[in-house]
């Protein structure tokens, strides 16, 4: 007689709501990025994003250990060199920061932990941009073939994922065939496959200190518009036939229906990247009393979680562990 009374019932106790939950948000989920910078003492805190910090490397590791502790698998590694040049040379240099941190994260935790490295140059040129710049125009050709020589580098090093994330054309081929061809068949690449150009990226380019000092003024001619749905389709297939294991889509909740399409139609793992500006938006509105911030936080990565994203990247990560676990 009341089809709605069955409704309620499903909700009465914790008990019940529990066991009709329909998804589940575990630490196993999540992939914590950690910002380390060369020859830094101790870390530092980004001020436009309240709890993350540039790390050194010894407190990178504790951090990493951290993670481990509860329960999260795996940490992205974005490095900040001392010296930056035109080509970002410390990006694939032996003896830069990416190599040496994952180096030290595996002496101390070894198969604990996965360590997944970004592969993308805006943090290394001294133009901010994330390939050279031929005649002030970005040189897709150029860039892919120095993300191949950074890729491989980390991968010398002991990483276990290669997280492209520049969307330049071609480059996950090129990767994949540098790794091959070097015995790495093993790594895993997530490609940043669906980034779109988005305003919520600026506080990570203050963690990652990767604004523009030359060149164009933004970076619309590689990412993606954020008005289109199709052509995400298409990067997906793209990548995946040029050997990507790991699909992601950046920004994550402004985006939801980009990983519920891409989840529903590709057989790969999903990834979802909650970034910078998603992140210091909850912090600055729970900070001036306006939202309850553990609870928007795990509302927002259940979200992601519900479209479809079997990884989350996330600064939270730890935070978020903690009320799991």
């Amino acid at each position: 007689m009341y089809p709605k009374t069955r409704m309620r019932r499903l909700r009465a106790t914790p008990q019940i709501r529990d066991m009709v939950t329909e998804y589940i948000l575990t630490p196993s989920n999540f992939i914590l990025p950690l910002f380390v910078k060369d020859g830094l003492a101790e870390k530092a805190a980004v001020k436009s994003m309240p709890g993350v910090f540039q790390h050194s490397l010894d407190s990178l590791v504790e951090e990493c250990h951290r993670a481990s502790e509860l329960g999260v698998p795996a940490v992205i590694l974005f490095g900040i060199p001392q010296k930056k040049d035109a080509l970002g040379s410390e990006a694939y240099s032996p003896e830069g920061i990416i190599p040496k941190a994952v180096k030290k994260i595996k002496e101390e935790l070894g198969e604990r932990l996965l360590v997944a490295c970004d592969v993308c140059l805006c943090e290394y040129t001294d133009h901010g941009h994330c390939a050279p710049l031929v005649d002030n125009c970005i040189s897709n050709d150029e860039g892919v073939e120095l993300y191949k020589k950074a890729a491989v580098e980390y991968a010398k090093a002991g990483a276990d994922i290669i997280a492209p994330s520049d969307m330049m054309d071609g480059r996950i081929g090129v990767i994949r065939d540098g790794l091959d061809s070097e015995g790495f068949i093993d790594i895993i690449i997530m490609s940043y496959a669906v980034k779109y150009a988005s305003a919520f990226y600026g506080p990570f380019r203050d963690a990652a200190e990767s604004g523009f000092a030359a060149g164009p003024t933004d970076r619309m001619s590689h990412q993606m518009d954020y008005a289109n749905l199709s052509q995400a389709l298409r990067e997906v297939e793209l990548d995946i036939k040029e050997g990507a294991d790991i699909v992601m889509i950046k920004p994550a909740l402004p985006y939801l229906d980009v990983i519920s399409k891409i989840s529903g139609r590709f057989s790969v793992p999903v990834a979802a990247y909650q970034v910078s500006g998603e992140y210091a938006m909850i912090k600055a509105a729970s900070q001036n009393g306006w939202l309850d911030e553990r609870k928007i936080m795990m509302e927002s990565l259940m979200a992601i979680r519900r479209a479809g994203a079997t990884m989350i990247l996330t600064y939270f990560a730890c935070d978020a562990a903690e009320v799991l676990v």
